[in-house]
């Protein structure tokens, strides 16, 4: 178990870390938001999968969540508090962590259940292997409050005309829709991880050469989408919007 797979720094666990046969599993644990990405979660798992990505004895990554719902994107308590400098850095670090995820050396696998929305969508879209339990369902909402997170990786996965209707119109797609679009690769709960085939420096080099490195230029569209003066005023607009159709 790893340093914050027990009593962290942060007061209760919020991630659960164990490894095991050359795999090693991140479960998000903060039910009681939705496992929504607030700082030490996000620390917690920049940590770890950074930890992860350097132990060569694994060779699979796997992301899963305690409660209800997989990730139910940025943390927005405490929104009063904070500053548009607050919410930029956490949305930098969340496509930090996004970037390595989608640039990792390993097999990489998301498995969701109930809502992954926002960064949660976005986590899920960039991993390698994505399954989904019947009744999930994905958002992506950023551009609804100004941002450009993920985007083009989503646009890899699904298509750009098809990634383009649903940032823009925000649209949800549930398992099926998300199956059909690509998205999904396997629906159910849990994921079949035999030992792959080819392993270590050759599987490294395969994924370096099979996706372009464009790190810069995510994170450039990012910070220029959430330095635009007023971040903090357009999320709030954005939960209040949303608060008012419950």
């Amino acid at each position: 178990m790893g340093p914050f797979g027990g009593r962290a720094r942060w007061g209760r666990p919020v991630l659960i870390v164990a490894h095991g046969a050359g795999v090693a599993t991140l479960t998000l644990d903060r039910p009681e938001v939705g496992n929504a990405l607030g700082p030490a979660l996000v620390e917690a798992l920049l940590a770890e999968t950074t930890r992860v990505l350097q132990d060569e004895a694994l060779h699979t990554l796997v992301f899963r969540a305690t409660g209800k719902h997989f990730c139910t994107g940025l943390d927005l308590s405490g929104l009063e508090s904070l500053s548009d400098g607050d919410l930029l850095l956490r949305l930098v670090r969340i496509e930090t962590l996004l970037a390595m995820l989608w640039h990792a050396p390993l097999r990489t696998v998301a498995v969701a259940q109930g809502r992954a929305w926002g960064a949660g969508a976005d986590l899920f879209a960039a991993c390698e292997q994505r399954v989904a339990a019947p009744g999930t369902v994905f958002r992506f909402p950023g551009a609804q409050f100004g941002i450009v997170l993920g985007t083009r990786r989503l646009a890899e996965r699904i298509g750009v005309d098809a990634a383009r209707r649903l940032v823009l119109e925000g649209g949800e797609l549930d398992t099926a829709q998300a199956r059909a679009a690509g998205l999904v690769d396997v629906v159910g709960t849990a994921p079949a991880l035999a030992e792959p085939v080819v392993l270590g420096p050759t599987a490294q080099a395969i994924r370096a050469a099979s996706r372009a490195n464009l790190q810069d230029a995510d994170l450039a569209a990012l910070v220029r989408s959430a330095a635009a003066p007023g971040l903090k005023e357009r999320i709030t607009r954005y939960r209040e919007r949303q608060l008012a159709r419950r």
